[in-house]
């Protein structure tokens, strides 16, 4: 136990095994989703089509992937983050790159796979990270962004992350008129199990009871047990109402009838990257997209959870160049095993709003990953249905949106680019895109406010490198 103390300092940070094991188990319960949505989607299953792409193989490739990166963060950086494949990134990958790889001849020929050269993307992109992060480039980036932006950052997250709780949930609706609209049958199953959840947990956040959200995450989850228990028992009329035929999710909710199923074999994706193939022209835009995607939201969620855990100091976050080089590798490693860019999961601020300080957190979650390829009846009847996770991440994105107060609002060449990265993570529906809004308006401001001189060069080349960035590559 001392030389575990002594190894990620956790007297000096206050605090325990205890505490570190809840926070990892409570980060892992609120990123489960990811562990059944990620093949979902790389495998084309969720959107009715084929990618060629392995379901069982890509499961165990997530799960892996981000077991090993999530261990690097906490064995190598001691940061309680954990990395998975990123949402957004596995979208592109889908329906941007296998495209665009489906029409090179090589494909055409059946000399590989679309899927395969999309994996090469992935890979070389993910050796130009590590490039960059070895050499402290990535660093370098971190340190240029003032302390009202970091502040700006990590209230957006909060939103972000509450804004992706409410929807996961159905209480909020995409809508064309008004691209999002409240769910009228706020009586459905769905959302009374999610109100009762956000209740519960809210309320033992607000008598201070350590782990709110772990408990509440439990307490939902035998909620939702004894709902569709008693929907599956119910008459028939019960079970025909409107309301419950309304409910996205509670009729997709299955109660596991096991505990324990044998993991599927990563053979079908394990090393099938095209490296050569992903080395051409054609690829070129995707590399350098995937590149800014994972540096940038990175960045944004390296920011958002030091600053809730209070590890800045004096603008600085310690051990920036070690977390870069773990998400690095997280990437290298994804697309060896079959999946898409892996990157810093913004839900690691669950298990940092419970206590989690330090790299055992990380290294508490890694091991659930590995566990949960033994124990999927079980994740994945939590991490699948959102009513269960969804309030965790409304609470803490209530807890992640006071870093706004820190913001000095009467300094508008601070508080307007803070605000713009604010508002623009959630409207972007996107930590890399939000950022790009404060990093490119933050020097054009200073500058225009005659202050130019208390920007860093960094900033400056970051906002230079962005818009050419959005009008050369994002654009084509």
């Amino acid at each position: 136990m001392n030389g575990m103390d002594r190894y990620f300092r956790l007297h000096e940070n206050g605090t325990s095994v205890g505490t570190e094991a809840l926070a990892g188990s409570t980060t892992f319960l609120t990123m489960a989703y990811i562990i059944f949505l990620q093949p979902a989607i790389l495998s084309g299953l969720l959107f009715g089509m084929n990618t060629g792409m392995d379901f069982g193989a890509v499961m165990v490739a997530t799960c892996v992937s981000a077991a090993v990166a999530t261990a690097f963060m906490g064995l190598y950086a001691n940061y309680p983050i954990a990395q998975a494949p990123g949402m957004g990134e596995n979208f592109f990958f889908v329906f941007s790159v296998i495209p665009a790889a489906a029409s090179m001849s090589v494909v055409e020929a059946g000399i590989t796979t679309a899927w395969q050269v999309a994996l090469g993307v992935v890979f070389v992109s993910g050796v130009l990270f590590l490039l960059l992060s070895l050499v402290g480039l990535r660093a370098l980036m971190v340190d240029a962004i003032s302390p009202n932006m970091k502040n700006g950052i990590a209230a957006g997250i909060g939103l972000f992350i509450a804004l992706i709780g409410m929807r996961n949930a159905t209480l909020i609706l995409p809508d064309p008129a008004t691209a999002v609209k409240l769910n009228v049958h706020i009586a459905s199953p769905d959302i009374l199990l999610f109100f009762a959840g956000l209740c519960i947990t809210a309320g033992l956040q607000a008598r201070r009871v350590r782990g709110a959200v772990f408990w509440g995450i439990l307490v939902i989850t035998m909620l939702s047990i004894l709902a569709r228990l008693g929907l599956n028992h119910a008459p028939a009329f019960v079970r025909e109402h409107e309301l419950v035929t309304k409910s996205m999710l509670m009729t997709q909710f299955e109660v596991m009838h096991s505990v324990v199923s044998r993991p599927p074999s990563v053979a079908p994706t394990f090393m099938k990257m095209s490296v050569l193939h992903a080395l051409t022209l054609k690829m070129a835009p995707f590399i350098v997209i995937f590149l800014f995607m994972d540096v940038f939201d990175t960045i944004g969620t390296l920011v958002g959870v030091c600053e809730q855990a209070g590890f800045v100091k004096d603008n600085r976050i310690p051990r920036v160049r070690q977390a870069m080089v773990s998400d690095a590798v997280g990437t290298v490693i994804g697309a060896g095993m079959g999946t898409s860019t892996v990157t810093s999961f913004v839900e690691s601020t669950t298990g940092v709003e419970y206590g989690g300080r330090t790299g055992l957190t990380s290294v508490v979650t890694a091991l659930l990953f590995l566990l949960a390829l033994f124990f999927s009846p079980v994740v994945k009847m939590v991490g699948s249905y959102a009513a269960i996770t969804a309030p965790a991440l409304v609470i803490v994105g209530a807890m992640m949106i006071r870093s706004a107060v820190r913001i000095d609002w009467k300094d508008y060449s601070e508080a307007i680019p803070a605000f713009l990265t604010l508002i623009g993570i959630p409207f972007c529906y996107s930590i890399g895109d939000g950022l790009a809004l404060g990093f490119i308006s933050y020097p054009v401001i200073k500058l225009l406010s005659g202050r130019g001189r208390e920007v860093k060069p960094t900033a400056y080349v970051i906002g230079v490198v962005l818009i050419a960035y959005f009008v050369l590559v994002r654009n084509v």
